[in-house]
């Protein structure tokens, strides 16, 4: 990866001055920031968005540095920790490239929440795998959940040819 700046979006609602200042400057170190205006869901106390606009892989930690993803996520954990329990946070990191790759974690309890961060990154190492569908051509974008009963993030949506796909008992079913 070069050493220009690329634009990365950054949206929150229900996120203290510090946190948003931290996370910014986690950010800023490789990207230019641009505001994403995020939708209040009445569900949460808080939310975060983070828009990376480069591919999910190994060279994408690489070159945005590891020390700074822990640090990510060790802010994440410590704000799931200051709002307790309950639907306290919802955070949303998307990845560009082809397909798209986005995370979604707004799991109730605290320990699944580090876990499911403390996983996040491990994805990649599945992802070609997950990525072979056999019935399901030219794959847009992919929106993975953290599974509770499994401890594992998982496919959740996929976006193609137009069209929204959900995962249903380990098929894939058309939304319309």
């Amino acid at each position: 990866m070069s050493d220009e700046f690329v634009n990365a979006g950054f949206g929150y609602y229900g996120v203290s001055p510090w946190e948003a200042e931290v996370i910014y400057e986690l950010f800023s170190e490789r990207f230019k920031i641009e505001h994403e205006d995020i939708e209040q869901d009445s569900n949460f106390v808080s939310a975060l968005r983070v828009s990376v606009p480069l591919s999910f892989n190994e060279e994408f930690f690489k070159w945005f540095e590891y020390r700074r993803w822990d640090k990510l996520k060790y802010i994440l954990k410590e704000m799931k920790r200051r709002r307790g329990r309950k639907n306290s946070l919802k955070v949303n990191i998307g990845f560009g490239g082809t397909p798209a790759i986005e995370f979604l974690l707004d799991v109730e309890e605290k320990e699944i929440f580090d876990n499911a961060l403390e996983k996040l990154d491990f994805v990649i190492e599945l992802l070609s795998f997950h990525l072979n569908f056999e019935n399901i051509e030219d794959v847009s974008k992919v929106i993975y959940k953290f599974d509770i009963p499994t401890r594992k993030w998982k496919m959740h949506t996929i976006y193609a040819n137009n069209k929204k796909f959900v995962l249903v008992n380990n098929s894939w079913k058309m939304i319309i």
